[in-house]
């Protein structure tokens, strides 16, 4: 596959407390066509939101088998993926470890793609990692905030 045909996703989470509102922010980017994405949560915390900004990014892929590279200023999420913890915490069933419901599904869309995550240093001027902050903070501070039942149902 050659590099046109990669797509580049960009996430980040926010949280306004820690546990408090949220809200991620995921942006698309293939070949010529954008997407934005973003959504708020009345409780959630800001590794959670990291997380979802990844899987929903995955989510929206059409079709099995893409190439993708992750772009995330969440070295929660990039170390656990690239330094590959998260596999060790599914052989011991997630055990003593946070937001389980997210990492199975991000694992479940994880497995059908090609997937390279990159660090970025956050607030740096990457254009659109600024980009994804403010859909993020904006979500966060929506007046229709979603529930994170997995977090709130488990905590």
């Amino acid at each position: 596959m050659n590099q046109k045909e990669v797509v580049v996703i960009y996430t980040d989470g926010a949280s306004r407390g820690n546990p408090g509102p949220g809200g991620y922010g995921t942006i698309m980017i293939y070949k010529q066509h954008r997407k934005e994405m973003s959504e708020g949560f009345r409780l959630t915390t800001n590794n959670r939101m990291e997380l979802l900004a990844v899987i929903k990014g995955l989510e929206a892929l059409k079709k099995d088998g893409v190439h993708v590279v992750v772009y995330s200023d969440s070295k929660y999420v990039v170390d656990s993926i690239e330094k590959k913890w998260v596999f060790g915490w599914v052989k011991k069933n997630f055990k003593d470890k946070k937001n389980p419901d997210l990492w199975k599904r991000f694992l479940k869309i994880y497995s059908k793609h090609h997937v390279k995550l990159i660090w970025v240093k956050g607030h740096a001027d990457n254009i659109e990692n600024e980009n994804c902050d403010r859909l993020a903070v904006n979500a966060a501070l929506d007046q229709n905030l979603l529930i994170d039942e997995g977090y709130e149902l488990n905590n």
